[in-house]
């Protein structure tokens, strides 16, 4: 399988950055020292300490491989090179829902950074997808369960 680009804003690298560090350098630490007080314990056969131990270790491995490889193909977004005449990953966009007359704002990010809770969407995700490439003024379908939501965009930002 081959591993796709990953698009990160310098802020979004350097918080996966930070969490692999913290990842390796102390939960690693952390997990090991549960698992030698499970051990402690004495027989494992039945030691769910032990347990739940390594299947954090186990998790936490994962996180760190998936961290790893998220960062092995990170490609910076450079913010000078986002332009306002289309809408691009970096790009900062307000758009009006027709159907309910509502303005949202979007900030279009890579999928490893999308937060819905802040506004940053995948360009990825159905709505983002839509985004990509649009200009002022543009009305865009959005395809979600429910059927369409046309969006028409109002500004595009740095």
């Amino acid at each position: 399988m081959t591993e796709k680009d990953v698009f990160l804003t310098p802020e979004g690298l350097a918080k996966l950055e930070l969490e692999l560090e913290e990842a390796k350098l102390v939960k690693r630490k952390e997990v090991a020292e549960r698992i030698k007080q499970a051990l402690d314990f004495g027989d494992i056969s039945e030691n769910s300490e032990y347990d739940q131990a390594k299947n954090e270790q186990g998790k936490l491995e994962e996180r760190i491989a998936k961290l790893e490889a998220i960062l092995r193909n990170a490609k910076l977004i450079d913010e000078d090179e986002i332009t306002t005449e289309v809408v691009s990953v970096g790009s900062k966009v307000t758009v009006l829902d027709l159907e309910y007359n509502e303005e949202s704002e979007y900030t279009i990010v890579g999928s490893a950074e999308a937060n819905p809770y802040e506004g940053k969407i995948s360009n990825e995700s159905p709505v983002g997808k839509a985004l990509l490439g649009s200009k002022a003024g543009t009305v865009v379908d959005v395809n979600v369960p429910d059927g369409v939501i046309k969006y028409k965009v109002q500004r595009i930002a740095r």
